[in-house]
């Protein structure tokens, strides 16, 4: 019984050092992203130019200083809407060019941001929603300067839970979209942790998640919060849904391993009154418009146009 005791009282000492191991890697990670370089400026502008758009450098200041930066693209037949383009973690407003061309040829304004800690917006980092609900809140309040008469947002992976969480306190959206978003940051911590030891190829991740990957999970939001100051428990994308009236088009593909179906599901279910899913079979995360492009873009376009015309008397 003492040897068994002995073995038992090892392993768990080797589990917990390992989970804080994981948690301060995976917590730094997740706090401070890899920046990528900016796409060349010439070949999104020779995207943009059928549609007689320009793409002009903006930057404006967040609430505690720091540079936000953007690209603002006019097409030359307008229709006096707009829409911010949000990207996924680690990438920048480039990785979300491609979307404008289709809002473009519709006659929509677009604003392509770095999130903060991205691209070449400032920030020291990454937080989620926490800050950057108040960055989208002043890229809104940029484009109505402008002379918008609505603005949409548009987001994909991390993009799309900071659309959704910006929603909260922004009720000038007339519409949103949310694509292949998480619903809470601590239900996608679980899920990651499962997806990284490798349980994602038997359909495991949330089992495997919330056992043994709890604790470095845990050890992780915690770390960001004591080393930080940032609690990423708050980040709940499903919270903003839930307390907000913006109309929310959700779009997640059925094979995602990377966030689950299940968060957009949940997203939806908070408020099925302003809140309506698109599951799209076979496609993985940010998927859709690749495996659906033409379903993708009538349902996006479509969405917009409805809630547009009442989003515009509303503001």
């Amino acid at each position: 019984m003492r040897r068994l005791l002995r073995i038992a009282v090892k392993t768990l000492a080797m589990y917990a050092t390992l989970s804080l191991v994981v948690a301060i890697v995976m917590a730094e990670l997740t706090l401070h992203p890899m920046r990528l370089p900016l796409p060349d400026r010439a070949r999104i502008l020779a995207m943009y130019t059928p549609y007689g758009a320009d793409l002009q450098p903006v930057v404006i200041q967040a609430a505690d200083g720091v540079e936000l930066h953007a690209w603002y693209s006019v097409p030359e037949h307008q229709n006096g809407q707009a829409v911010i383009l949000l990207h996924g973690i680690g990438d920048n407003r480039g990785g979300v060019a491609g979307y404008g061309q289709a809002f473009l040829r519709e006659g929509y304004r677009i604003l392509l941001t770095d999130s903060r800690a991205h691209g070449e917006s400032g920030g020291a980092v990454a937080t989620y929603g926490l800050r950057e609900s108040d960055d989208v809140h002043r890229w809104v309040s940029w484009l109505y300067g402008k002379g918008a008469k609505c603005v949409d947002g548009f987001g994909e992976s991390m993009g799309a839970a900071l659309v959704l969480e910006s929603i909260r306190s922004e009720s000038r959206f007339c519409a949103v979209v949310a694509d292949s978003p998480f619903s809470n940051f601590r239900s996608v911590a679980y899920d990651r942790e499962g997806y990284f030891v490798g349980a994602g190829r038997l359909g495991m991740e949330r089992i495997v998640g919330r056992t043994v990957g709890l604790l470095p999970a845990e050890m992780g939001i915690f770390y960001a919060r004591w080393r930080y100051g940032v609690d990423l428990r708050r980040a709940n994308p499903v919270d903003a849904v839930r307390s907000s009236a913006v109309p929310v088009l959700l779009i997640h593909g059925t094979e995602d391993i990377n966030i689950l179906p299940w968060h957009s599901r949940v997203l939806a279910q908070a408020d099925p009154a302003h809140a309506q899913l698109w599951l799209v079979p076979g496609a993985r995360h940010c998927g859709a418009v690749g495996v659906r492009p033409d379903e993708f873009w009538s349902r996006v376009l479509v969405f917009f146009a409805l809630h547009n015309s009442v989003g515009a008397a509303r503001t």
